[in-house]
C-alpha cells in the first residue's frame, strides 16, 4: 500500500498545546521538529509521499493534523473540532484537500467531532464519544457515510478513541481494556503500545517508548518500525495524530 501522507511541521508555540488527562510537561521545540522530520522520513520510506499542510505557528496543536479531517476513499471529511481554540486549524488543511482532488464535506454545528476519535477497520467506522465528539457529530458522520456503518463507541479517561485503541493489518484491535470495550483486543505492553499506523501490508509504525508491544508485534509477524515522538507524547500526541494517510 502507498499514497499521499498529510503532515504539517510543528510550530515554535508547540509548549502551548492542550493537555487535559496527564500534568503539563515542558516540551523542546526544537527536539519536536527533528522528531517530526524523523516521523515523515519513516512514513516516506515506506511509500508514502509527504503532503505539508503549510505551517501555522499561532496554532500550537496544528501539528496533531489527524483531528481536522478524516479520508474514506476520495471523501475527506472536514472536521469540526471539540476544542475551539482548534477549529481555525481547519480551514489550510481544507485547501489542501481541494489542491489534491477530494471531494469535501464538513461537519457543521453544533456537531463536534475530532478525527482522533475515528478508527476505520474495514467497511466499519468506530466513533469514541469523547470531550472533543460529541453526538450530533457521530451523527453527522453516519449521514456523510451512508455506505459505511458508523459505530459510537463508549471510553473514559483517555483524550481521543485512538489514546486507547487501533487496529492491526488483519482487523484485531489493539488498545486498553480498561479505556474502551471492544471485541478482541490485544493488550499492549505499554500504554503507548495501543497507537498504532498501518503502513501497508505486515508493516506498523510504533513510537519508540513501546519496545515490549514492538518485540510482542514481530513474535506475531508485523515489521514494525519504531519512531522517537516523545516531546509529542508531552501533550498527549501518539504516532496516529501526525499524519492522515491517504492510500492512492
Amino acid at each position: 500500500m502507498s499514497g499521499m501522507a498529510l503532515v504539517r511541521k510543528p510550530g515554535p508555540r508547540i509548549a502551548e498545546g492542550i493537555v487535559t488527562h496527564i500534568e503539563r510537561e515542558p516540551v523542546d521545540y526544537e527536539r519536536a521538529a527533528a522528531q517530526h522530520d524523523a516521523y515523515v522520513e519513516a512514513l516516506a520510506a515506506a511509500g508514502w509521499r509527504p503532503v505539508y499542510v503549510p505551517r501555522a505557528d499561532d496554532l500550537p496543536d496544528a501539528p496533531f493534523v489527524e483531528d481536522t479531517v478524516l479520508v474514506s476513499g476520495r471523501l475527506a471529511v472536514l472536521t469540526r473540532p471539540g476544542a475551539p481554540e482548534r477549529r481555525p486549524e481547519v480551514e489550510s488543511v481544507a485547501r489542501v484537500v481541494r489542491e489534491l482532488g477530494l471531494n469535501s464535506v464538513r461537519i457543521a454545528p453544533p456537531g463536534t467531532l475530532d478525527g482522533g476519535d475515528v478508527l476505520q477497520v474495514g467497511s466499519t467506522v468506530y466513533v469514541g464519544r469523547s470531550g472533543r465528539t460529541n453526538d450530533e457529530g457521530i451523527g453527522q458522520l453516519m449521514a456523510l457515510l451512508p455506505e459505511r456503518e458508523v459505530v459510537p463507541v463508549e471510553m473514559s479517561g483517555v483524550l481521543h478513541l485512538k489514546s486507547a485503541v487501533t487496529a492491526l493489518p488483519d482487523g484485531t484491535f489493539i488498545g486498553d481494556p480498561v479505556r474502551v470495550d471492544l471485541p478482541g483486543m490485544v493488550v499492549p505492553e505499554e500504554e503507548a503500545g495501543a497507537h498504532v499506523v498501518q503502513l501497508g501490508g505486515d508493516r506498523l509504525l510504533l513510537a519508540a517508548s513501546a519496545p515490549r508491544t514492538a518485540a510482542m508485534l514481530e513474535k506475531r509477524g508485523f515489521f514494525v518500525v519504531t519512531v522517537d515522538i516523545s516531546e509529542y507524547e508531552r501533550l498527549e500526541g501518539c504516532v496516529t495524530c501526525l499524519s492522515v494517510l491517504i492510500p492512492d
